[in-house]
Parts: C-alpha cells; sequence; structure tokens
C-alpha cells in the first residue's frame, strides 16, 4: 500500500469513527428532538479509558480496551442523561455542554494522570500495538485489520439502529418528540424512554472513541473532548441529513476530509472549511443523503435498481446527475458567499 493510500484511508477511517458517534447521537436529535452539546464527552471517555488500560495497565487486547472504552462510555451517559433529562430544550443542550466542558478541563487540568495536554499512548510500550485477533501485526497490516473491522463494527450498529427506530420503541420516541404532553397523557415513561435513547447514544459514541484510540495510538483532551468535538458531531449529523439513518455517518467522513484537505490548502483551513461547508449546506438543505433520497431521478433510479439490478449503470448515471445538480447549486452558493465576503 502507497504511503498515500494509507493516508486517505486513515482520514477515511476516522471519518467512520466520528460517524458512528454522529449516529448515536441522531437517535436523540431526529426522535426526541433533543439537542446535546457535549457528545464529544462520550466519545472522548470511549478513547481515554483505552488509553489508561493500555498505558497504565498494561491491557494490549484491542476488544478488551474497545469493551471497556463501551462500558465506562455508557455508563458516563446514564449519569450525565440522569441529570440533564430533567431539563428540555435550551437547558438540557446547556447542561450538556457544561458536562462537556467540565470532564474535558477535569483530564487536561489532571498532569499527573491522564498527562494534561499532552495526552496519552494508546499502547503497552512505545513500540508496539494493540493485538487484534490476539495477535500483534505489522503498523500497515495493523490499520488494514482496524479498518475491517471497524466497518465490521459498523455494520452491526447501523443494523441495531436500524431495529431501535423501526421497533416500537422508536415509534414511542417519535411520539414524544412530536408532543411530550401527549405521549405522557397515553401512558409512555417519557423520562425513562428518553433516557434510554441517551444512554444508547453515548454507547455509540464510545464505540467510535475507543476504536479511535487504537487507531491513532496518541489521544489528547484537544482532539477527543474540547467542545468542538462535540459541535462537529452534531454538525455532522446535520450535514450528513439527520433525518436518514446512514447521513451523520456520510457527513462524517466529508466533514473529516474536509478538515484533513483544509489543512493541506491553508492556515486558514478552519475559515475554508466553514465557507465550503456553508456552500453545502444550502446545496443540500436536507443534508447529503436527505437531499438525494428526495431528487426524483435518484429515487427511480433506485427504483429500477430494485426491479432490475442489471441496470447499475443507469442508476448510477442518475445518481451522478442528481450529486452533479447539487454540487452546482453548492458551487454557486459558495461564489455568492466569497463575493458577499470581498
Amino acid at each position: 500500500m502507497r504511503v498515500s493510500d494509507s493516508l486517505q484511508l486513515s482520514v477515511f477511517h476516522q471519518g467512520l469513527l466520528f460517524g458512528i458517534a454522529a449516529v448515536g447521537l441522531n437517535l436523540l436529535v431526529r426522535h426526541t428532538g433533543l439537542v446535546s452539546f457535549g457528545h464529544a464527552a462520550f466519545f472522548g471517555t470511549g478513547a481515554y479509558t483505552a488509553a489508561v488500560l493500555a498505558s497504565k495497565a498494561g491491557v494490549n487486547s484491542f476488544f478488551v480496551l474497545l469493551l471497556a472504552g463501551v462500558v465506562v462510555a455508557t455508563v458516563m451517559a446514564a449519569v450525565i442523561g440522569a441529570l440533564s433529562l430533567r431539563h428540555t430544550g435550551l437547558y438540557f443542550s446547556l447542561l450538556t455542554l457544561a458536562f462537556g466542558m467540565l470532564l474535558y478541563s477535569l483530564v487536561k487540568g489532571n498532569e499527573a494522570f491522564f498527562n494534561g495536554t499532552d495526552g496519552l499512548p494508546v499502547r503497552p510500550d512505545p513500540a508496539g500495538r494493540p493485538l487484534l485477533l490476539g495477535q500483534a501485526f505489522p503498523p500497515e497490516v495493523y490499520n488494514l485489520l482496524l479498518y475491517y473491522l471497524t466497518l465490521a463494527i459498523l455494520a452491526v450498529l447501523l443494523l441495531v439502529m436500524w431495529r431501535i427506530v423501526h421497533s416500537p420503541f422508536g415509534n414511542a420516541l417519535d411520539a414524544i418528540g412530536q408532543n411530550r404532553t401527549r405521549a405522557r397523557f397515553i401512558g409512555l415513561p417519557v423520562e425513562r424512554y428518553v433516557w434510554l435513547a441517551f444512554v444508547i447514544s453515548g454507547l455509540y459514541g464510545g464505540v467510535g472513541g475507543a476504536v479511535y484510540a487504537t487507531l491513532q495510538l496518541q489521544i489528547d483532551p484537544d482532539g477527543t473532548l474540547f467542545v468542538l468535538r462535540s459541535g462537529d458531531i452534531l454538525f455532522m449529523a446535520i450535514l450528513g441529513g439527520y433525518r436518514t439513518l446512514v447521513g451523520p455517518l456520510v457527513g462524517g467522513i466529508v466533514l473529516v476530509f474536509l478538515q484533513d484537505v483544509g489543512q493541506d490548502v491553508t492556515v486558514y483551513f478552519e475559515a475554508l472549511t466553514g465557507v465550503v461547508l456553508l456552500a453545502l449546506v444550502y446545496g443540500f438543505p436536507r443534508g447529503i443523503v436527505g437531499s438525494l433520497q428526495r431528487d426524483s431521478r435518484f429515487r427511480a433510479g433506485l427504483r429500477d435498481l430494485r426491479e432490475d439490478p442489471s441496470v447499475v449503470s443507469t442508476w448510477l448515471a442518475r445518481l451522478r446527475k442528481s450529486v452533479a445538480d447539487a454540487t452546482r447549486r453548492a458551487a454557486e452558493n459558495l461564489r455568492i458567499i466569497l463575493t458577499g465576503i470581498q
């Protein structure tokens, strides 16, 4: 594998992991109407749990690190959810933000245990890596195997989320999101269901964070726990299409890719990324996946593909046309934005 291919795979891999956290957050946003500004707390908890066990306790099994990260992040979500969900709307959002900032400050300020701003390695020794399938592998093989493991984990998580969304529990969450008073009147345990949705969303964040730690092999509070990471995760869900299952995942890949490319282009990469994202939001008002699903050509292509799998070339042509039209709208909006700035 060439170096450029390896770097591209790493960026895509990171996008998938942040996308997993966004898929979890989307359960809360889409179905209950609650917006969390502190979801990086669970992503970072999963990552730091793996790092602490690897660097402090000498644990070198990927699956043990993953399981521990998920369990601790889920417990953290259960506690924060129980405290935050006493309020709704803006107050709930501010409470999640406050808890996220508190956790970030505690980790960053603890030089003795968490090594402060420098963070922690995610390996039992400087030259080692966590064991995959009980064995140690060279760096390139390790990264590739970890990528395939991530795809397998992602497939399971998406299937589980699909079952949740289409279950009676998911329908109850929809009812709660539409009208809490009515949901409570018909006998739904509103507080318990919303708390459970919050815990599930935190679990997904923990999965993404724990695997992210084993990929990066070195984590720090700014990259995993900072409030901007919470904003990134929320924006991923919106960018990809928060009313869809895979939209947040697509949003994660796109945002991480844009951030990576922006850093290579200019020192003002955050401003450049922001401008490009503004154009994308205008070009895809329902999110990337949501806008494509509403496109008549895209839907017609999917219908033809289900009826006759051999028409895949026709479907791909319609998909390219839909994406090209949306991209053209985004480019025009980008030109208007840049003209206004000048």
